[in-house]
């Protein structure tokens, strides 16, 4: 009767093991199902150079390859919103984005600050100007950066705490352009391209604090798109497409993937 009784018990945990359904599986599914997910921000989290755009969202061009939709994905959260839009600035953002949020969301990720500090216009003087015009005009976007950005920062931060005050807000940044000393024989020059690596820091480190003296935990997306950078040979960024101006600078279906999500699957 004991050696039935242990085959049994055998059986059972061999069962649930099976299924995936011990102790932590089971808490990991409640969480899941009770996590209410908002996705907000600009082109980075709407998904743009990754394909896939539900024609839904228009010239928002959130992509179902796109980050917040992958995370969707894998862990099934109780609800899902998806505002990110392509082009979104910190007034966007707060104008346009916010109406999902409310004491019930847990979980809000969003990438913005890039538009505001004017990065398109300033990768748009680097590629049709030469090197001391986009010297230029990335010391003007570094001055924006030091300058004004983090009130615009802390105007977008203030907002979703106000109406997610119980979220976990997820906010990661941008990655770096290129590589230096890189495959590329032609485009930028060298001193162009460390130029625009330096201001994307720059803008990362601002990020970074102002997402801190909120409470926010900071997803630094650097990490896993070095190697990945252009002019890496393995590039997880468009470069100039001038087939699909939009896609260029950013990242393609394999640098939301593989750059992106899990930096927020491990932060969320």
């Amino acid at each position: 009767m004991k050696s039935y009784r242990l085959a049994t018990v055998a059986a059972a945990l061999a069962a649930v093991a099976g299924l995936g359904l011990g102790g932590a599986g089971v808490a990991a599914a409640q969480e899941a199902a009770a996590t209410s997910y908002v996705a907000l921000g600009d082109s980075y989290s709407s998904g743009v150079g990754a394909g896939s755009y539900d024609s839904a969202s228009g010239s928002c061009k959130r992509s179902a390859n796109a980050y917040p939709v992958l995370w969707k994905n894998a862990n099934s959260p109780a609800s899902f919103h998806f505002t990110a839009c392509s082009g979104a600035k910190t007034t966007d953002v707060v104008n346009n984005q916010l109406g999902p949020l409310n004491s019930g969301t847990t979980l809000v990720s969003i990438t913005v600050g890039g538009n505001d500090a004017g990065f398109a216009d300033t990768m748009t003087a680097c590629v049709l100007g030469g090197e001391s015009t986009c010297l230029s005009r990335v010391a003007q976007a570094r001055e924006y950066i030091a300058g004004t950005l983090p009130g615009r920062l802390d105007a977008v931060y203030d907002a979703i705490r106000a109406k997610a005050p119980n979220a976990e807000v997820a906010v990661l940044n941008y990655p770096r352009f290129y590589k230096l000393g890189g495959s590329c024989l032609v485009g930028l020059s060298e001193r162009s391209r460390a130029a625009i690596n330096a201001a994307a820091d720059h803008l990362s480190e601002v990020i970074a604090k102002r997402a801190a003296d909120h409470g926010f935990t900071f997803g630094d997306v650097r990490g896993p798109f070095t190697g990945h950078e252009i002019c890496s040979g393995d590039s997880w960024l468009h470069s100039v497409d001038w087939l699909n101006i939009t896609n260029s600078y950013h990242p393609k279906a394999a640098g939301q993937s593989g750059g992106y999500y899990p930096v927020l699957e491990r932060l969320a």
